[in-house]
């Protein structure tokens, strides 16, 4: 979730120590199971979902018509402990862990997103980008919307909200209201009477439903990633589907299909890097998924070499894929320290020409003398990519190989990802050859679109890879594609 119709207005620093990669997809959670502590639930489910928002986090719980609410800014952990926990009661909740565009890193857009309506409260957790916000922004203006926030998915809450004001029961509001939606959306939305799951005809951005079966199998969860169900004992049943809205009330899961332009294009990016490792499609593991990629890599750009590194964290399933293929043993080069996140407190100048060891810390012992090839999942805009070249280097490597789990990154992506704009994506102005040059590595390949595709052993029309390819499956107006879209003939490599 991202906020594409405001303009930033807040002045951010780069933290230099951020990995260089396209930012996190947000979370979404949401429970019904009359008689658990749903917001104890709620909040190890999106710590499980950590990964995918670092801003805020936020749970609301209904219990009858009262809804109760926190949120702030930082991990789940920093905004929830025990007594706020206890403050939160009902049988429903939503909960949500947020990654923002620069600049807009503010309690007020911090979710869910919380209305009062004809029928009672509703609370709203977003995962995904419209693309039609400026439209849709001025058709809830003239009928009487007030913003609190500068987000889409403040829209989305008020568009239902509007429905159900005019006599709409919830189902018949939800569904009237996302018709007026264009874009990516995930969405958990509790109300008084249930749950709905949601996702919008494209499926971009995921969305699974669960029980709490070992409990009560009249009990659900709906969660981004299956990792969110695991960490509190629901067993996953499936995938909302594309342009699906499940609605879970006391007669149980009722499933309608809202939309009848269905083309599933699940965002490639969440096989590759977003989603955890251990978090499961229809077909396995994604774990599983990142070993094949790094096998199909070796096939496509073996080399000569004494080890095989990853990049913590999401590189490594891929580099141990391309070790198992290549017969090269895989070894670990670089320690990732996990407690580093956002910090407000500058480091020294020192510090700061070291780069990227706050993050990440070569182990010189491992890699002196020694051909290395480093496979990471992507390059966005080369910077980090350079910093972690040279420590190899200055760890004592005698040659670096770079090797990487997906194509070129060519265009940026407005369905809930917040890359750069496309003249700032290394892979849209520089050939392959360029990029080595530029980060110093003694050679670099990248992964194949086709072999991409093939290692998902799915119809590869049923994925969105836009950010490799720029067809966009859903239109973008002309506008909003000019706001990050510059290069009229990116570099093909």
């Amino acid at each position: 979730m991202t906020d594409n119709y405001s303009p930033n207005t807040d002045e951010d620093s780069e933290n230099y120590y951020q990995i260089d990669k396209p930012e996190e997809a947000c979370g979404v959670f949401g429970i019904y199971a009359p008689g658990e502590d749903v917001a104890k639930l709620t909040y190890f489910a999106l710590y499980a979902l950590q990964h995918r928002g670092q801003e805020s986090a936020g749970i609301a719980t209904l219990q009858g018509e009262k809804i109760y609410t926190h949120k702030g800014m930082g991990l789940v952990a920093q905004v929830f402990n025990e007594s706020i926990l206890q403050q939160l009661p009902g049988n429903i909740g939503v909960g949500h862990t947020r990654y923002s565009t620069t600049g807009s890193s503010r309690i007020i857009n911090a979710q869910p997103t919380v209305v009062e309506t004809r029928l009672g409260p509703l609370a709203l957790a977003h995962n995904g980008n419209l693309v039609n916000t400026v439209e849709l922004r001025e058709k809830l203006i003239k009928r009487g919307c007030d913003f609190k926030s500068t987000t889409d998915s403040e829209m989305i809450t008020l568009a239902i909200a509007i429905e159900v004001n005019i006599g709409k029961n919830w189902l018949e509001a939800a569904i009237s209201a996302f018709h007026l939606c264009q874009g990516a959306f995930s969405l958990t939305i509790a109300t008084p009477e249930g749950l709905m799951g949601v996702r919008d005809p494209h499926g971009i951005r995921p969305l699974v439903v669960g029980t709490l079966e070992s409990i009560d199998p009249k009990k659900y969860v709906l969660a981004s990633e299956t990792c969110a169900l695991d960490i509190i004992g629901a067993e996953y049943l499936r995938d909302v589907e594309p342009g699906e809205l499940v609605w879970i009330t006391e007669k149980g899961m009722a499933s309608f299909h809202w939309s009848q332009k269905l083309q599933r294009k699940l965002c490639i990016f969440e096989m590759i890097y977003f989603a955890r490792p251990d978090s499961m499609t229809q077909r396995g593991s994604l774990y599983s998924y990142r070993l094949k990629i790094g096998r199909q890599l070796a096939q496509e750009s073996l080399i000569s070499a004494d080890i095989v590194i990853g990049v913590p964290d999401s590189g490594i399933p891929a580099a141990i894929g391309f070790s198992q293929e290549s017969g090269i043993p895989y070894a670990e080069g670089l320690i990732k320290n996990r407690y580093v996140g956002r910090t407000f407190i500058q480091p020294t100048h020192h510090m700061r020409e070291s780069g990227i060891r706050m993050k990440l810390n070569p182990l010189k012992d491992v890699l002196e003398g020694k051909r290395v090839i480093m496979v990471d999942d992507s390059i966005v805009r080369g910077n980090t990519s350079k910093k972690i070249v040279k420590a190899l280097q200055d760890a004592g490597a005698t040659e670096v190989h770079m090797r990487i789990s997906s194509p070129p990154v060519t265009h940026p992506c407005f369905y809930g990802i917040d890359t750069d704009s496309q003249e700032q994506l290394i892979g849209a102005t520089k050939s392959v050859a360029e990029i080595a040059e530029q980060i110093g590595v003694d050679s670099l390949a990248y992964l194949s679109w086709e072999g991409m595709l093939k290692s998902t052993e799915e119809d590869p029309n049923s994925f969105c890879s836009a950010c490799f390819t720029g067809n966009y499956p859903i239109p973008l107006s002309e506008r909003l594609k000019r706001s990050k879209v510059m290069l009229e003939n990116p570099v093909q490599v």
